[in-house]
């Protein structure tokens, strides 16, 4: 990692890894899409990412998720 992760950060990461969408992790985390939106954002600034499939592929790589 190349800076840590908040706990919110790493819940809403795991959920997009995983397959969610942003209004289905939202729901599920009971905040706006907005706020989901702006998590992701901050996740893929922090770990120099740059999609969504980055943001698969670094889960994967960081036993996140399960394959």
């Amino acid at each position: 990692m190349l800076k840590p992760l908040s706990a919110r950060e790493l819940q809403v990461l795991k959920l997009i890894a995983v397959g969610k969408q942003n209004r289905a992790i939202a729901e599920m985390l009971a905040i706006s899409i907005h706020t989901v939106e702006a998590h992701r954002g901050r996740v893929m600034m922090k770990l120099n990412l740059h999609s969504v499939v980055d943001l698969v592929k670094y889960a994967l790589r960081e036993g996140l998720i399960e394959t």
